[in-house]
């Protein structure tokens, strides 16, 4: 037994720094490419240096939703209902306190700094389309998307409210330019629900598991069967994954050389905005090294940098995909590793890595008011206020993939009165703080997991993890007997 398990270890080190390897190499290889090339790299010859990453990412997306929907209805419904109702508690307390002091945090450092104080307006080059949105259409589609009308549409995509352009605007070639004037007409003109494809509903499947849990569990032995089935298929995905995640070293090493290659100059790049990058990479350092620690001391009275260092994989691999969803087979698998009740993981990971987005809402309030200060727009404390609900409210239910964050700083910035169109300010080192602010979500919810198993560890001596399914194999024939005669 000794050996086998150091054999695992051996093997999870291993991984861990071939990872490591993959990011720090797709790095380097990324800026040699670009410092030695005698002309610009076409689109095409960044797919084909992006491809291999492409397939790595196919494949962990592929388990997203069989391992998201398993996981939280085997981890409720295997659980009695008083215990399930403590765990999510826990979670909720520990995913509203953590995501509102990153939103402050970056507050604060982003007004202390002032870094779009100054900074060139022709600094960027990239133009992105202004975007048409209200804050009560964003609010009131996150409500629609909790509760999708079809499940089997919300593995495909999720609903939003697009505002129609009326034609006296849309055909006039100064509309884009003038949006930001026509603010006050968008509650008076047309809408329509849109169902936007290649846009997994994963906080409506959430919803959808956490209910169906709860009646599993409500069932008793008549549950028994259901709760057979998705333990077991949560399982299987688990070594599905196994498989899976020693492909990560060369799908994290394609990804990263092929962003670096679409970039002019990286140094250029840096220091035009480089007061924003530091102020948002500050905010992301603070919090995951001290507030993030400070929450795990007052709830454990231990420190977090050894289970940290048992999440190694999984943030390498959060840096590489910069999808929280992505890595969320990872993210169990790690905590699995360092010795995290599977029950309390597959409970809180799924629903940590949709709700619990402390790197986003931190860029987001940054992000908000460097805009702000960039175009001379004094906010108030109302204003101030304002960014830090809306920004910890946008970054519960974003997506949890590369550059989501991009689509909830409209909502942002509609909060308080910034034009959409300027999110291109910020699109040319976007790419690389979602990579770190990716770290910072994924890590949070790991942290998060880890505290609400050691919280619960007493109520959780009561119900042994095996107990409830091996009376559900015993009663499973006769059940089945009983429901079934042929």
């Amino acid at each position: 037994m000794a050996q086998s398990r150091m054999r695992c270890l051996n093997r999870h080190s291993l991984l861990t720094l071939l990872t490591v390897i993959g990011v720090i190499g797709g790095t380097v290889t990324g800026l040699v490419l670009n410092q030695f090339r005698s002309r610009e790299w076409t689109k095409r010859e960044i797919m084909y240096v992006k491809y291999p990453g492409d397939l790595f990412l196919r494949v962990l997306k592929s388990l997203i939703i069989p391992l998201l929907t398993s996981s939280i209805v085997s981890a409720i419904g295997s659980l009695d209902l008083s215990l399930s109702k403590k765990i999510a508690a826990r979670s909720i307390i520990y995913y509203t306190v953590t995501t509102f002091c990153a939103v402050v945090l970056g507050i604060v450092l982003v007004t202390t700094i002032r870094p779009g104080v100054g900074i060139e307006r022709s600094a960027q080059k990239k133009k992105v389309d202004a975007k048409i949105v209200l804050t009560a259409d964003t609010l009131m589609d996150l409500g629609r998307n909790m509760f999708p009308p079809n499940i089997i549409e919300a593995t495909v995509g999720q609903t939003h409210i697009h505002i129609k352009v009326p034609k006296e605007h849309e055909e006039n070639p100064r509309f884009k330019n003038d949006t930001y004037n026509l603010r006050d007409e968008y509650p008076f003109w047309d809408f329509e629900e849109v169902l936007e494809l290649r846009s997994t509903n994963i906080l409506g499947l959430v919803v959808y598991s956490i209910i169906i849990g709860i009646a599993v569990g409500q069932m008793g032995q008549r549950g028994a069967p259901l709760v057979i089935f998705f333990d077991s298929l949560s399982k299987a995905m688990m070594i599905v994954t196994g498989w899976i995640i020693w492909l990560s070293p060369i799908g994290v090493f394609f990804l990263v050389v092929a962003q670096i290659m679409e970039i002019d100059n990286f140094a250029t790049l840096l220091a035009q905005l480089g007061f924003y990058f530091g102020t948002v990479l500050l905010g992301l350092f603070i919090h995951g090294l001290c507030t993030l620690t400070v929450v795990y001391f007052l709830c454990t009275r231990t420190l977090p940098f050894k289970t940290i260092g048992g999440l190694t994989q999984a943030l390498a691999t959060a840096f590489g995909t910069a999808s929280s969803s992505a890595t969320m087979p990872i993210s169990i698998q790690a905590l699995d590793d360092i010795g995290v009740d599977p029950r309390v993981t597959r409970f809180v990971i799924p629903i940590g890595a949709m709700c619990n987005l402390d790197g986003t809402a931190l860029y987001e309030a940054v992000a908000a008011i460097f805009i702000a200060q960039r175009n001379a727009i004094p906010l108030g404390f109302g204003h101030t206020v304002a960014v830090c609900l809306t920004a910890t409210a946008a970054s519960i239910g974003g997506a949890g993939i590369p550059q989501a964050g991009l689509v909830t700083m409209v909502m942002v910035l509609d909060t308080v009165g910034l034009p959409a169109d300027q999110i291109s300010l910020i699109l040319a080192v976007d790419w690389l703080l979602d990579r770190f602010r990716t770290t910072i979500n994924v890590m949070g919810d790991c942290l998060g997991a880890r505290i609400v198993d050691i919280l619960s560890k007493n109520d959780l001596k009561g119900i042994p993890e095996t107990d409830k399914l091996n009376a559900a194999d015993h009663e499973l024939v006769e059940i089945i007997k009983d429901d079934c005669i042929v």
